[in-house]
């Protein structure tokens, strides 16, 4: 059997993997709360009279598509992509695209809100030895897979750059990932070179190259730091919401036996 490592983190309440306004609520309903639920639907049934008056449990879940490890669909970066065609859905997105080999840049030196060039990503694959092709699946290990679930994980890790995303999109790839919050730098780092230079251009730029070239990108990836630099297959299956601009995935990375 094949190896399977989880790139997934889990949607809980209470950790901090997004900013405040755009946290999950996970409400659990338990076996013994949910048995009087069961008994309203069978008219003469008494809670007690369920196998140890116990009932089903049962989860509300109020969350955003963005919340989790999730694929971004080109539609949530802008209308249009490559040059003005309407922008794909996550319910457009290829499946061909989710199930394809992977490689691993390792950032985890760079410091926080760095913004990758061209150059870098260049030299760590000349470093492990792999040449990207068409479809390759590209995951981004960052320092802010080691911050998960602290105070400061969305202001940390680099990001990618809208020249970063166009040079990776140019030679064929659809699908890219992150352990940071965003493919971008963090927005509080951005915030800054912003206020210091008022060229909005630096705003979202990695996520606003999608309008030169429709592309993928999965977010708040985990256990990057298990994965070999590349020989492994990523599969990244969206849930299929209509015209959504994005969608949960359990990501998952499978390495030959």
């Amino acid at each position: 059997m094949p190896r399977l490592i989880d790139l997934s983190i889990a949607i809980e309440n209470d950790v901090p993997a997004d900013p405040p306004f755009q946290r999950p609520t996970v409400t659990y309903v338990g076996h013994a709360a949910s048995a009087a639920m069961i008994a309203g639907l069978f008219p003469g049934l008494a809670p007690e009279d369920l196998p140890d008056g116990q009932g089903w449990a049962v989860e509300s879940v109020q969350l955003s598509t963005h919340n989790g490890t999730h694929l971004d669909a080109p539609w949530h970066y802008h209308p249009t992509m490559d040059g003005g065609a309407r922008a794909i859905t996550i319910d457009e997105v290829p499946l061909d695209w989710c199930y394809r080999p992977g490689v691993k840049l390792d950032f985890r030196h760079l410091p926080d809100g760095h913004v990758v060039m061209p150059d870098e990503i260049d030299r760590e694959l000349a470093r492990i030895g792999h040449v990207l092709r068409p479809l390759d699946i590209v995951l981004v290990n960052t320092r802010a897979g080691e911050r998960f679930g602290q105070a400061d994980y969305v202001d940390s890790g680099c990001g990618m750059g809208r020249a970063a995303t166009l040079h990776l999109t140019g030679q064929g790839v659809r699908v890219v990932g992150t352990d940071g919050w965003s493919w971008d730098a963090p927005f509080s780092h951005t915030a800054r070179r912003y206020a210091e230079t008022g060229d909005a251009s630096l705003i979202w730029e990695g996520h606003k190259a999608g309008r030169e070239a429709g592309y993928c990108q999965i977010e708040k990836l985990a256990n990057l730091e298990a994965l070999p630099d590349a020989g492994f297959t990523v599969a990244c299956f969206p849930v299929k919401i209509k015209g959504a601009s994005g969608g949960w995935t359990r990501a998952v990375a499978i390495l030959p036996e």
